[in-house]
């Protein structure tokens, strides 16, 4: 999906939401788990995956214009959960083709190694963009980058309490870490192909950012369960290309663990959009 294409989703939704699709066995309600176990015994996990997110898809896909499947939570199911996520994406394109799909992988290597992970994910998954950690440098960054109308989305300021660790650390000349990061990626990619991961609790960080990156558009999770406020975040980080996908995850998807789980999510869905639509008239 190219940017403009992206833009022009985001102006008929009048949404820049991202449902993420972190999808736990744990989590998933018992009328899912009953259901997979009926038709497929002990092994139903495939099928428990794949139907939780159908469903949620359906319900909240009027109200988003991205999905982002995190892949750990397919990896922890073994062969069964990584043909869930294909299962997923394909039902994506062939159902909701207008939709951009993020695989939230959080790649990264030497060379050769980012080479496959690309191939992987752009080739065979086909999906729309992939997340990727930035720590190794240009090498293991530029093999994502060859892919025509596909997007490499950069880990910059992110939202967890540990970022304070590294990504806020200055060296001699004041720069703090994550700055190095939006700076020099600019010089591999650009505002059509890269997008930057920027948690929503950074709050006012996102003028600062901004200062880097005025034209990439940013991923920002945190929004919900973690705390991140949707008003700051477009208060300091909005474009006139809104240039934002605010993630959303347990708050959507998790809402109800009851029958009528869909039903809620829908609704979560779409009380962000109704936001979201507020933001993008100001």
């Amino acid at each position: 999906m190219t940017r403009k294409e992206l833009i022009e989703q985001i102006k008929e939704k009048q949404s820049f939401l991202c449902v993420g699709l972190d999808t736990d066995i744990d989590k998933i309600p018992q009328c899912i788990i009953d259901e997979a176990k009926a038709k497929d015994g002990e092994d139903y996990v495939f099928r428990a995956l794949c139907e939780f997110n159908a469903l949620i898809i359906d319900a909240t896909a009027p109200y988003c214009v991205a999905y982002k499947p995190n892949l750990a939570f397919y990896e922890a199911y073994g062969v069964d959960g990584l043909l869930a996520f294909e299962a997923t994406v394909e039902y994506l394109k062939e159902e909701y083709p207008k939709h951009f799909i993020i695989a939230d992988a959080k790649r990264g290597d030497i060379g050769n190694t980012s080479k496959m992970y690309a191939k992987t994910f752009f080739e065979q998954n086909d999906v729309d963009a992939l997340t990727v950690a930035p720590y190794m440098g240009e090498d293991s960054v530029m093999p994502f980058l060859g892919y025509d109308g596909k997007w490499v989305i950069l880990l910059a300021l992110t939202s967890n309490k540990g970022s304070h660790d590294f990504q806020l650390t200055e060296d001699a000349n004041g720069e703090r870490l994550f700055e190095k990061v939006l700076r020099q990626s600019q010089q591999w990619g650009n505002a059509d192909n890269m997008m930057y991961v920027v948690g929503a609790t950074q709050g006012r960080m996102f003028e600062d950012i901004r200062k880097v990156a005025p034209d990439h558009f940013f991923l920002v999770p945190g929004v919900g369960a973690q705390g991140g406020s949707l008003q700051e975040v477009c208060r300091y980080g909005m474009t006139k290309d809104c240039g934002l996908l605010v993630n959303s995850s347990r708050g959507i998807i998790y809402a109800s663990n009851g029958e009528d789980f869909a039903e809620v999510a829908a609704q979560k869905a779409r009380e962000l959009q109704q936001q979201m639509a507020i933001e993008l008239a100001k």
